[in-house]
């Protein structure tokens, strides 16, 4: 008597790591699995991760967290250190330095999150219209590129917020305009060693015009790269505002920005250290989340493959 044998069902994880996808979104899920699993593999990375994760919910949470009114003046509770009514201590002016720092991540986070979706987006447009054109285009873009490369960037964007006037919306305009000329000389690295490579030859055979080769070819190629580099400098973005805010020239006063919180504490740092401690304490905690994590995708999205 013959029995009928039937083939395991393979498990998700088999299939996610399968070396013979069967469909293109099956090897696409694959490489996803695979990434993730170098990036869980990274300590330090989850680490990073799990601060920013904290951040956000904070965030998005804190009118509900935060244990008081970040804006609300108690002059007879000023200048109280650490304790179980104000886990952090309290202001000049008397107000809950915990619920400031809550309110605060949201500014942090606003300024964060729009110089790194504005600033490689021109990087990315200028350094690959360069490197793809070339003559006389790349050379122009890439001379107006070292002009902005030639000043430090936190000078620079002082110079623009003097100009436009103190306040996060131009201070957020500043640090884009400071922070895209190293993404436009990775993107026109990039671009320099893959545009006479095989595929865009074949794709310019088919029909393909330079505005497809650069959009549909030439970007994707490219923003592995950037990704990692963005999250690399998000410590210096969150520096570079804290130092705008810390010299009145970003958020204005009563917003609770972590840079002009620093600033407010200033003088009473010999005898009431907490009062710029923890607003410090905060941005360094998530300039070392985003150089972790910056770390972790490095691994993972290293185009090279180099682990090192």
């Amino acid at each position: 008597m013959s029995l009928s044998h039937t083939n395991p069902t393979p498990s998700r994880r088999d299939w996610l790591l399968s070396d013979a996808p069967q469909t293109r979104r099956q090897a696409r899920l694959g490489a996803l699995y695979q990434g993730w699993l170098t990036f869980r593999a990274n300590k330090l990375a989850m680490l990073g991760l799990i601060v920013l994760i904290l951040l956000i919910g904070m965030a998005v949470l804190a009118p509900w967290i935060a244990p008081q009114s970040p804006y609300a003046q108690t002059l007879a509770d000023r200048l109280q250190p650490p304790s179980a009514a104000h886990w952090l201590g309290t202001d000049a002016l008397g107000r809950d330095i915990l619920s400031r720092l809550i309110h605060g991540s949201r500014i942090t986070l606003f300024i964060v999150g729009t110089v790194a979706l504005i600033a490689p987006i021109i990087g990315l447009f200028i350094g690959t219209v360069a490197g793809f054109a070339g003559g006389w285009v790349d050379q122009g873009l890439m001379r107006i590129t070292d002009i902005f490369l030639a000043f430090p960037k936190l000078i620079l964007a002082l110079a623009f917020v003097a100009a436009l006037g103190p306040s996060i919306g131009n201070a957020v305009l500043a640090l884009a305009l400071t922070a895209w000329p190293p993404y436009a000389r990775l993107a026109r690295a990039e671009t320099l060693t893959i545009r006479h490579a095989d595929f865009i030859a074949a794709a310019r055979l088919q029909g393909a015009g330079r505005l497809r080769l650069l959009i549909g070819h030439i970007w994707p190629l490219c923003i592995s790269s950037l990704i990692v580099r963005v999250a690399l400098d998000m410590a210096g973005i969150i520096l570079s505002a804290a130092g705008l805010g810390f010299l009145g020239l970003g958020a204005q006063p009563p917003l609770p920005e972590w840079g002009a919180m620093i600033s407010d504490g200033r003088a009473y740092i010999l005898d009431f250290w907490w009062v710029a401690a923890m607003p410090g304490l905060a941005i360094f905690t998530v300039s070392m989340a985003f150089n972790l994590l910056g770390d972790g995708l490095r691994d993972v999205l290293d185009p090279k493959g180099d682990k090192s």
